[in-house]
């Protein structure tokens, strides 16, 4: 009997690692999307150069130290010792998504920023979390007196006063209404979750990519979203049009057809129902 002993393609791998939420490895997911442009990355040496990093920073902790003398250890250690940084002089190179290249350069986004912060946070026994703050990403920790809130892309501790200030300009950018802020503020600072959190990693690729007109790449990454995020309707959409711009017709047709067939009432409904028509038509 013949076996097939390939290797799974690096969708297919990305899929295998976010099957199922329970101890979803969002350092090794996170990675991995990097593939769909180098697709011969190795995710094992990425891991371990953090894992190195991990042994260097535990080997500085002592045992007895409080939460709040491991939460500045950390920092002194990430922002100070290993000089990451955010990436002020190219913030929308793509290259600030990748865990490789970020861990490489010590420059990157919030959000990359965030994820190797996290995983550093965890080896030593913080309880420390992500949150999808409006427009920047942050990471907080409970420091048992209370818990302390992070920007990654600057070390900069936050008080509650700087992040009303920022959720006020972020509603105002948006012409959003203001509510108790209180109230809001703790909403805005819940946990995000691994699949939440490489969500967003996708969408800030996402906004790059069609910035840059790259279609084969947005496809990837909408690829990506759709495996993490299946009954995510408008993923289809987004797919759909890229697929369109490549002239990929069948599977765009497909995309949108499952689009309308689950959003009856979109607002997009008859723009798309047109393009659908130039495309082809429904595919049932």
């Amino acid at each position: 009997m013949d076996t097939n002993w390939s290797a799974p393609s690096p969708l297919e791998y990305f899929a295998m690692l976010v099957q199922s939420d329970d101890e979803l490895p969002l350092l090794e997911a996170a990675a991995s999307l990097a593939q769909d442009e180098e697709p011969a990355l190795d995710l094992q040496q990425v891991l371990g150069d953090l894992d190195r990093l991990e042994r260097r920073l535990k080997r500085r902790m002592k045992v007895e130290s409080s939460a709040l003398e491991r939460l500045h250890l950390l920092g002194q250690f990430f922002f100070s010792e290993l000089g990451f940084s955010g990436n002020v002089n190219d913030y929308y190179n793509a290259d600030n998504s990748y865990l490789h290249v970020v861990l490489n350069k010590r420059r990157g986004i919030p959000i990359t920023l965030g994820v190797l912060w996290l995983e550093l946070a965890r080896s030593l026994e913080l309880k420390s979390s992500g949150v999808n703050f409006p427009g920047h990403f942050l990471v907080q920790t409970d420091i048992g007196m209370g818990r302390v809130v992070i920007d990654p892309f600057t070390g900069q501790s936050l008080s509650e006063r700087d992040l009303v200030a920022r959720l006020e300009a972020w509603s105002e950018q948006r012409m959003i209404a203001s509510r108790d802020e209180g109230t809001l503020l703790a909403g805005y600072l819940s946990p995000a979750t691994p699949r939440e959190i490489l969500a967003r990693m996708l969408r800030n690729l996402q906004a790059i990519h069609r910035t840059e007109a790259h279609w084969e790449l947005l496809v990837a990454v909408q690829d990506r979203m759709i495996t993490l995020l299946p009954r995510a309707w408008a993923e289809y959409r987004e797919r759909a049009l890229a697929l369109a711009e490549l002239g990929e017709r069948q599977r765009a047709r497909a995309d949108l057809s499952r689009y309308l067939s689950h959003v009856g009432d979109a607002d997009d409904r008859g723009a798309m129902l047109e393009l659908l028509e130039d495309l082809g038509g429904w595919v049932q």
